[in-house]
C-alpha cells in the first residue's frame, strides 16, 4: 500500500463519467414541459451500450413514419456501460466459448453424446467469434463515419498466464486457428514487455484487434447521431416498471406515464431480472468494479489492454484504471455502486507484482453489475414469440456483441433480409435458457468448423 494512495472524498463516479454527459437529463433539461408520446413503433428500454445501438441502427435504416422511442431509468450510458475497462474486445476467445457452452449441454442435451455435444459446443463457439469479428469492425467504420471522438485506439489486449496454465493456452491458440478464428494467440514475455510495459514470466494470451475507448462517449455519440433523425425520441430518467401484452400492442408503464408500443426491445443486461421475473437465475447479476488514479507505473503503455488471472488495467493519459470482478448479487440490487476497497488494494498489489514500484494517487473506486447466462453465451432474440426482443447475458463482453446484434434485431422487426445474421435463434435464441427442452437446438455437423 505504499505505492497506493488515496485521496480524501474518493469519487465513486466512474472515470468515464467525469466527463459532461451532452444527453443529461434528456430532454427535459431544455424541454421541461415535453411528455411521452401516446405510442410508438417501438420502444427501446435502456440506453446504454445494447440500448444506443439498437437506436442507431434504427435511425439510419427504418423510414421516418416509424417512431421509436428510448427510455432509460437514468442518464445514458450511466449503467455498465459507463462503468467497465474501456475496452472494444473480440468478444471471449474460441475455446473459453466451447468450454461454457460444452458444460451446460451435458445438463440439457444428454441425448447428445460426448462427442456430439462437443462438437455442438464448437459450433456455438465459431457462431460467437465470428459474429464478434464483424461487431468490431462494424464499430470501427460507424465512429469514423458518424466521427465519434471515442478515442480509439486498436492496440490489442493481453492476458497473462500462470505456468498452470501454459497447456490451457497452447490449446486455445491452436483451436482459435483450426476453427478460423485468428484473433487469438499467444505473447512471449519479452513481446508482452515491449508491447505493454508488464513483466510476466511465462507466455500471455493476446487479442489482437481489440481496441480501448471511452465508452460513455461512444454511446452518447450513437444517441446523438439517431436523435437528429425526426422518427427517434430519447427520454432519460423514465423507469419502467410494467410492461403488459394486449395483443396487437404491447402497454409500456414508466415513472412518466403509459405509452403503446408494437414492438419493445430489451436493453437491460442485468437489470433484466428486475422487470421480468422468467430470467430470474437465467440472467444472474455480477458484481465488477474498478479505480482509477493520477499515476501508475510509468513502464504502462497507453492503450492496450492489460489483465492478469485476477485483474484488469489500462492506461489513458496520465490515468490508469485498474480493477477485478467479484460475485453475484441478488437480482434487486443490479447496478449498485458499493466497491470494494478490499479487491482494490489486492489489485494495486497485482499492479505491484506485474509492473514493480509505482505512485498511484486513486481518486474514483466504482462497480458495476454485468449480466451471465448459465452457459455464458448471449440471448439475442424474441422472448414470447411474437415482438419482444432481448439483447442480453453478454458475460462482461457487452462491446463484443451488442452493436452487431442490434444492427441484426432493427433487420427483423424492419423484414430486412438483405444483410447477414450472425445471431440465429437456433444459437442465440433465449429459449436455450428458458426453456431447453423445446428450444430449437441447430444439428450437430459431422466435421469441425464447417
Amino acid at each position: 500500500m505504499q505505492h497506493l494512495t488515496v485521496a480524501p472524498n474518493v469519487s465513486r463516479t466512474p472515470m468515464w463519467l467525469t466527463d459532461s454527459n451532452p444527453l443529461e437529463n434528456h430532454p427535459w433539461a431544455n424541454q421541461p414541459d415535453v411528455t411521452l408520446p401516446d405510442e410508438a413503433d417501438v420502444v427501446v428500454i435502456g440506453a446504454g451500450f445494447t440500448g444506443g445501438a439498437t437506436t442507431y441502427h434504427w435511425a439510419q435504416k427504418a423510414p421516418t413514419h416509424r417512431q421509436l422511442v428510448v427510455l432509460d431509468m437514468a442518464d445514458p450510458a450511466t449503467g455498465s456501460s459507463g462503468r467497465n475497462e474501456g475496452l472494444v474486445v473480440m468478444g471471449r476467445y474460441f475455446k473459453m466459448v466451447r468450454e461454457t457452452v460444452e458444460e451446460h449441454l451435458a445438463s440439457v442435451r444428454q441425448d447428445l453424446s460426448d462427442n456430439e455435444r462437443q462438437q455442438l459446443a464448437n459450433q456455438f463457439a465459431e457462431r460467437y467469434c465470428h459474429a464478434a469479428y464483424r461487431n468490431s469492425d462494424l464499430i470501427e467504420q460507424t465512429i469514423h463515419q458518424e466521427q465519434i471522438d471515442c478515442q480509439f485506439h486498436r492496440a490489442g489486449w493481453i492476458q497473462a498466464r500462470t505456468a498452470n496454465e501454459q497447456a490451457a493456452l497452447s490449446e486455445s491458440a491452436q483451436m482459435a486457428s483450426e476453427f478460423d478464428c485468428p484473433d487469438w494467440t499467444t505473447m512471449t514475455p519479452e513481446e508482452v514487455r515491449e508491447k505493454s510495459g508488464m513483466q510476466v514470466e511465462h507466455n500471455a494470451g493476446f487479442s489482437i484487434a481489440a481496441a480501448s475507448w471511452h465508452p460513455a462517449k461512444w454511446v452518447w455519440g450513437l444517441l446523438e447521431a439517431a436523435v437528429r433523425r425526426p422518427h427517434v425520441k430519447l427520454f432519460t430518467r423514465t423507469q419502467v416498471t410494467k410492461i403488459d401484452d394486449q395483443g396487437e400492442y404491447y402497454s409500456v408503464t414508466t415513472s412518466r406515464g403509459t405509452l403503446r408500443a408494437r414492438h419493445i426491445v430489451y436493453a437491460t443486461e442485468a437489470y433484466t431480472p428486475k422487470l421480468l421475473n422468467q430470467f430470474h437465475d437465467r440472467i444472474l447479476p455480477m458484481q465488477e468494479q474498478a479505480a482509477s488514479g493520477q499515476g501508475g507505473p510509468d513502464t504502462m503503455k497507453e492503450h492496450i489492454g492489460i489483465s492478469g488471472s485476477w485483474f484488469f488495467a489500462g492506461r489513458y493519459g496520465r490515468r490508469v484504471l485498474f480493477g477485478s470482478g467479484g460475485s453475484r448479487i441478488p437480482d434487486q440490487e443490479a447496478g449498485r455502486n458499493w466497491p470494494s476497497r478490499f479487491l482494490t488494494k489486492f489489485v494495486a498489489a497485482e499492479l505491484l507484482r506485474h509492473f514493480g514500484p509505482y505512485r498511484l494517487e486513486m481518486t474514483n473506486e466504482w462497480s458495476g453489475t454485468v449480466g451471465y447466462t448459465p452457459d455464458e453465451y448471449p440471448i439475442v432474440g424474441t422472448i414470447d414469440k411474437k415482438r419482444q426482443y432481448i439483447i442480453a447475458g453478454m458475460c462482461g463482453s457487452g462491446s463484443g456483441v451488442s452493436f452487431n446484434a442490434a444492427r441484426c434485431i432493427v433487420n427483423r422487426i424492419l423484414e430486412l433480409t438483405d444483410e447477414v445474421d450472425d445471431y440465429p435463434a437456433e444459437y442465440f435464441g433465449p429459449s436455450r435458457i428458458l426453456d431447453p427442452t423445446n428450444h430449437a437446438w441447430p444439428g450437430v455437423q459431422e466435421t469441425a468448423g464447417e
